[in-house]
C-alpha cells in the first residue's frame, strides 16, 4: 500500500527525470487515495527591512506563489547562505509580469529572481530579453520540457483538475472526462446554474494559460466553455477565492485548478474532494528565471539553485504540499506531506493521462495579440450569452 500511495508522486516526477512514466497504464501506474493528516499551517512571515538585516546582502523575489507555501524554503535559504537575506514579493501574475516588463525596459532597479505560475508570461519575458543565462548545478537533473535555453527553469509538475462537492454526484457520477464534464453542466443545467467557478482569464494569467492548452489537447473544448456560460460559471482573477466559493458551499464545483492548492485545502475541507481527468490532465509548472538586469545576480543564481536543489525541493513539498521536479527529491521523501495527495475518489489515478506543458516559444503563440483577442471575444461570447 505504501508503494502504491508513492506510484503517482513518482510518475509526477518522471515527468522530470523520466517522462516516460507518465505513459505507464492506469493499472500499473494505480494510487490509494487515503488522506494523510493535513501538514502544520505556516506563518506568513513579513518581508523585513533593510534596516532589519544590516551586514547582509538583499536577494529580491517577485513570486506569484503564496508565501506561507515557501516560508521553510526561504528559511532554508537564509540558514544555508547567511550573509543574505530573501526579500519576498507575493504578486498576481500579470500584475508580475508589467512590473519586470517595466522595469526592464526603463533600466529601473527590479528583482533578482522571477518565479511565475502563468508559463506563457515567464517564457515571453524570457523572449523579450528580460532573462539572464544560468546554467544551473541541478540542471542536468531536471526533465528536458522544464528547462529553455538555460534561462527559464520549470520548479515542480502540478496536475490540474477540478474540486467538488460531495453532493454534486456519489463518486460513481462524477465526470471523468472533459466531455462528461459538459454532459453535466448540459444535463443538470437548473441546479448547477451560478454554482460553477472557474478562471477569469482575462484577468488571470494562469487561466488564460489553462485555457490555451485545453483548446490544444481537446479540439472539441469550445463545447465545455459553452456549457460554463449557459451554467452562469462565476470567473475569478485567483484559485483561492474559487476554494472558498466552494468549501462555503456557494458553489458545487470549481474548474482548472492548480492541485498544489486544491489538495492541501481538500485536506483541511470534508466533503471535499479532488479530481483529474481520465482523457487529459495538463501539467502546469511555476517557472524561474535569473534576471538580466538583477541587482544582486549572484545571489539570484544561489536562490534559484537552491530553489532546484533536493533540500529545496523537499521543503516545497513537505510544507507546501507542492510536487517536486526531481525524481531523486521524490524518491528521498519529498513528494508533498505524508502519504498519497489526498481528496481523490476511489479509483487509480490517470498517470497515463498526464499531459506537460512544454517549456518554449510553443507558449507564445496564443500571446499573439490577434490569437488572444479572438479567445478573450469568444470565451465572453459564451459567457454573454448566459
Amino acid at each position: 500500500m505504501r508503494m502504491q500511495r508513492r506510484a503517482f508522486a513518482l510518475a509526477v516526477a518522471g515527468l522530470g527525470a523520466r517522462v516516460a512514466e507518465a505513459a505507464m497504464p492506469a493499472a500499473a501506474a494505480s494510487a490509494a487515495s487515503a488522506p494523510p493528516a493535513p501538514p502544520a499551517a505556516v506563518e506568513a512571515a513579513p518581508r523585513r527591512p533593510a534596516a532589519a538585516v544590516a551586514g547582509r546582502e538583499r536577494v529580491r523575489v517577485f513570486a506569484t506563489t503564496d508565501r506561507p507555501l515557501v516560508q521553510a524554503l526561504l528559511e532554508d535559504f537564509e540558514r544555508r547562505h547567511p550573509l543574505l537575506w530573501v526579500d519576498y514579493h507575493e504578486l498576481g501574475s500579470a500584475e508580475l509580469f508589467e512590473r519586470v516588463q517595466a522595469a526592464g525596459d526603463a533600466g529601473a532597479e527590479g528583482p533578482d529572481v522571477v518565479w511565475s505560475s502563468a508559463m506563457d508570461l515567464q517564457i515571453k519575458l524570457v523572449n523579450d530579453g528580460h532573462a539572464a543565462r544560468h546554467v544551473s548545478v541541478h540542471a542536468a537533473r531536471l526533465p528536458r520540457w522544464a528547462v529553455w535555453k538555460h534561462e527559464a527553469y520549470g520548479t515542480g509538475p502540478e496536475p490540474v483538475g477540478m474540486v467538488v462537492r460531495s453532493e454534486l454526484a456519489p463518486p460513481a457520477g462524477l465526470p471523468r472526462t472533459h466531455a462528461a464534464l459538459a454532459a453535466l453542466l448540459a444535463a443538470q443545467g437548473a441546479r448547477l446554474r451560478g454554482r460553477i467557478v472557474t478562471y477569469d482569464i482575462a484577468r488571470a494569467g494562469l487561466g488564460y494559460l489553462l485555457a490555451a492548452q485545453d483548446l490544444i489537447a481537446n479540439p472539441r473544448h469550445w463545447e465545455l466553455v459553452q456549457a460554463l456560460g449557459r451554467a452562469a460559471a462565476a470567473q475569478h482573477a485567483e484559485s483561492r477565492s474559487m476554494l472558498e466559493q466552494v468549501a462555503a458551499g456557494r458553489a458545487l464545483l470549481a474548474y482548472n485548478v492548480l492541485g498544489s492548492y486544491a489538495e492541501p485545502f481538500v485536506r483541511r475541507h470534508p466533503g471535499l474532494a479532488m479530481v483529474y481527468f481520465e482523457d487529459y490532465t495538463l501539467v502546469a509548472t511555476r517557472v524561474a528565471f535569473v534576471a538580466r538586469r538583477a541587482p544582486n545576480a549572484a545571489g539570484g543564481r544561489l536562490w534559484l539553485d537552491h530553489l532546484l536543489s533536493v533540500p529545496g525541493q523537499q521543503a516545497l513539498a513537505r510544507h507546501g504540499g507542492l510536487h517536486p521536479i526531481r525524481a531523486d527529491a521524490a524518491e528521498a521523501g519529498g513528494s508533498g506531506p505524508a502519504g498519497s495527495p489526498p481528496g481523490l475518489l476511489p479509483g487509480p489515478r490517470p498517470t497515463a493521462a498526464l499531459r506537460p506543458i512544454t517549456l518554449g516559444p510553443g507558449l507564445l503563440a496564443h500571446l499573439d495579440q490577434s490569437k488572444r483577442a479572438a479567445i478573450l471575444r469568444r470565451w465572453a461570447a459564451a459567457f454573454a450569452a448566459a
